[in-house]
């Protein structure tokens, strides 16, 4: 239980004790909190008050609150930088993580009026779908969806299965740059397909992101779909200064 003390209100109070806690890896990260009956207890308060203390810590980034699962400690967020150049797999290694992708599907479909529109292609064009998810240190953390028009990529198929990275297949196989064009971004809860491959709660939040590729002649190249875990991802714009200066 706290000692009552008149400088700061009883919810600073058992935010300063938990966050001492997590600084002092008491819980570390990704641990469960105890439950709110059990922080009631431990500190004296009622749940109104915990609650406090608790959403405090959350905006400070400290915890997250997962319905239905409970209160964990919150790892730092995983940076993935969004410049002039497509480079999903270096982005991470400049940070320390190991990353690893798996392939999920690869298939030539038709092109839908939608699909047909972001590629700049006519509908019914048959286009390389390449399906993959995302781990970071083994972790789940992104679900890719990439359109590739297949007339511009004879045998895209098969080089999928060699390849980690895009950038690196396209070009090595076929001479061809991998730049961004536009990107998209949005917040949405996860679908149950998504958040089964991402170990996450159904109504967890994600970061989608919808990308435009091309190539340096300005032709577009990939239609790329991605969903990000909300809480553990954060997106960096970058500007490519050396292209200004050039």
């Amino acid at each position: 239980m706290l000692e009552v003390s008149e400088a700061a209100p009883l919810y600073l109070q058992i935010a300063s004790e938990l966050r001492r806690n997590i600084q002092n890896a008491v819980y570390r990260v990704g641990d469960r909190l105890p439950t709110e009956s059990e922080l009631s207890a431990r500190f004296g308060v009622n749940r109104h008050t915990l609650r406090r203390a608790v959403e405090l810590l959350r905006h400070e980034g400290l915890i997250r609150v997962d319905r239905g699962r409970g209160t964990f400690v919150a790892a730092a967020p995983i940076s993935y930088a969004i410049g002039r150049r497509v480079r999903y797999n270096q982005s991470f290694k400049a940070q320390g993580y190991r990353s690893q992708t798996q392939r999920l599907r690869i298939a030539e479909i038709p092109a839908d009026d939608g699909l047909a529109n972001q590629l700049q292609i006519a509908a019914g064009e048959p286009v390389i779908l390449l399906e993959r998810l995302g781990r970071v240190d083994a972790m789940p953390i992104s679900l890719s969806s990439s359109y590739f028009p297949s007339n511009l990529f004879p045998g895209l198929l098969a080089h999928c299965d060699r390849y980690d990275s895009i950038s690196q297949m396209l070009e090595q196989e076929y001479g061809c740059d991998h730049m961004r064009y536009r990107t998209r971004i949005s917040a949405h809860i996860v679908d149950s397909r998504d958040a089964r491959l991402l170990d996450l709660p159904l109504n967890a939040p994600i970061l989608k992101t919808e990308a435009i590729n091309v190539n340096p002649q300005g032709q577009v190249i990939e239609y790329g779909v991605t969903r990000f875990r909300g809480d553990r991802m954060e997106l960096v714009f970058e500007n490519d200064l050396s292209a200004d200066c050039s």
